[in-house]
């Protein structure tokens, strides 16, 4: 039996509903309607309910691209996330990709992160690989251990540095580079991490112009990554990809921590109007 997770301590986030391939989403100040793949069933509210509510939407164009139609201006905003006694922020801004810099799911991982690091005190080190704008970073950075943040795209780590600096923390070390390039140095270096964070895309293009297709490149990361991990050091894993189940997760698992305990569950978030909206797997060890 797969274990649906919520978060726990969101107060500035909200799923308000979804359907019809939609969501509507309160993130502090705005409400915002996006793209939702998952949402395949009947929104609770009218449609009217949805554009009273939403001061934002975001009109698809193809590709994932596509712009967003705002009531008001566009430009960034700050949200907040309780990480029990400690506080992250995080800026929110309007891509052309619906993203808007957080996924908010990821709250419930954020928590185990801050939870687990804070378990190996100041002597912890953790990596982050694919790591966006740098939530679970940050989570691990308050626990008070040393954390090694790699994405291959400058512009997002620069992101990620801003929510450094307005959570009030320092001395994350920010890497621009491909994941398993990087990961594969560490490994002939010796290099251990009591904390490992994977969130890797379905499909992704490298600072190179690599290739990076989920379902073909997994199997290897997890290998690598696997050298890299302390025996009694944990690792969170999100897969997305549509085309994954969860006994596939296990299994690979399995396959490269033989000896571990390992926990997969489904990441989701419940909406004011009683929906649940599943929103990937996670494994955990």
């Amino acid at each position: 039996m797969i274990e649906a997770i919520f978060p726990l301590h969101w107060n500035e986030y909200e799923l308000i509903d979804s359907g019809d391939g939609m969501k509507l989403e309160k993130y502090g100040h705005h409400v915002l309607a996006r793209p939702e793949p998952q949402a395949i069933w009947s929104p609770r509210l009218s449609r009217q309910e949805w554009d009273g509510m939403a001061t934002g939407s975001f009109a698809q164009q193809g590709s994932h691209k596509g712009e967003w139609r705002l009531k008001g201006n566009g430009k960034s905003w700050f949200i907040k996330y309780g990480l029990f006694e400690k506080t992250i922020k995080m800026k929110l801004n309007f891509t052309q990709f619906k993203h808007i810099g957080i996924f908010p799911e990821q709250a419930a991982n954020w928590d185990y992160i801050y939870k687990r690091s804070k378990s190996f005190g100041s002597s912890g080190s953790v990596l982050n690989l694919f790591a966006y704008t740098g939530g679970a970073s940050l989570a691990a950075k308050a626990a008070g251990v040393d954390v090694v943040h790699v994405d291959s795209i400058k512009q997002v780590v620069k992101w990620a540095s801003e929510n450094q600096e307005q959570s009030k923390l320092k001395d994350i070390r920010w890497v621009v580079e491909d994941a398993l390039k990087f990961v594969g140095r560490e490994v002939k270096r010796g290099r251990k991490y009591q904390g490992i964070i994977l969130d890797p895309p379905a499909y992704g293009i490298g600072t190179k112009g690599e290739r990076w297709k989920l379902e073909e490149k997994l199997g290897m990361l997890l290998q690598q990554v696997s050298q890299l991990l302390d025996e009694k050091g944990f690792l969170v894993l999100n897969v997305y990809s549509l085309g994954l189940s969860p006994y596939i997760i296990q299994n690979l698992m399995t396959d490269y921590f033989p000896n571990r305990e390992v926990h997969i569950s489904e990441l989701c978030l419940k909406s004011r109007t009683e929906q649940i909206l599943p929103l990937g797997i996670v494994a955990r060890i």
